[in-house]
């Protein structure tokens, strides 16, 4: 797909954002950064019940032409393991069937960028499981500034960090009610929370964040359906528990193995 973007001439471009990395599911449009639509949901249902039905509503309350679509901005990870495959699938699905490429956008980036224009640090986690999160450290500027890269790590090793920076942080997403008296225990640094209607992902702000993209990098930034892949920073629980029961496996092997030539051994000494 060539670059449409000319110099002197306007082009309006206009992106389809879907949003499944965490607890609530969205989608939302945007045309040359103006916000069209934006659905979310974050109740009692499974990414895979409401993410189409979203989707469907937004296009017919939108009177959205989806061949008109530039682009599909996806947040690519890391995140819940099956929403990002859900979200993923969804994207790529629709992208194949439009022939349009896919515009990732890095979860952490998209909910720093729900507090655009503190001057304070953002610092979004995501619960990682296992006392770990999802997270990153910004500043906001035009655009969420990264100055430390998103990452899985510790809740201690985060606080730690933070404290070392000296500067006062708000914390969003949905770590925050998971390791929240944690972080008041462990940081020196003044802190506080984002109200609700900013703590979780958006999809908006996936969109606007792709919009910007875009603008910054042109064509780029897209990749084609068959090339996008999630981004979940480590492994999930089920591959985890595969890769030791492989082991495990080995190791009983080995063990066998050493058993069977004592034996063997123990055999050609009594034979003497």
């Amino acid at each position: 797909m060539a670059d449409r973007r000319i110099e002197g001439q306007e082009i309006t471009v206009k992106i389809l954002a879907i949003e499944a990395s965490g607890l609530t599911a969205g989608c939302a449009v945007v045309c040359d950064g103006k916000l069209i639509g934006d659905y979310n949901i974050q109740y009692q249902k499974t990414h895979s019940q409401t993410l189409v039905p979203m989707l469907d509503e937004l296009k017919r309350m939108t009177e959205l032409d989806l061949s008109t679509l530039d682009a599909i901005a996806i947040t690519e990870g890391p995140g819940s393991f099956t929403g990002l495959r859900i979200g993923a699938a969804t994207a790529k699905g629709i992208a194949l069937v439009l022939d349009k490429p896919i515009l990732p956008v890095p979860t952490v980036d998209s909910l720093a960028f729900n507090l655009f224009g503190t001057q304070d640090l953002v610092c979004p986690i995501m619960d990682a499981r296992r006392h770990q999160v999802y997270t990153g450290i910004y500043e906001e500027r035009d655009k969420p500034v990264r100055l430390r890269e998103q990452c899985a790590v510790s809740v201690e090793e985060l606080a730690q960090d933070l404290n070392e920076r000296g500067r006062e942080v708000i914390f969003l997403g949905d770590g925050v009610p998971v390791y929240q008296s944690v972080l008041d225990e462990l940081l020196k640094v003044p802190h506080r929370y984002a109200p609700g209607h900013l703590a979780m992902q958006r999809a908006a702000s996936t969109a606007v964040l792709a919009g910007l993209l875009y603008e910054e990098q042109g064509e780029r930034c897209l990749v084609s359906s068959d090339d996008f892949r999630p981004e979940y920073l480590r492994k999930s629980q089920a591959e985890r528990q595969k890769e030791e029961a492989q082991l495990q496996g080995r190791m009983a092997s080995l063990a066998a193995g050493r058993l069977i030539r004592d034996l063997e051994a123990e055999g050609r000494k009594s034979e003497r």
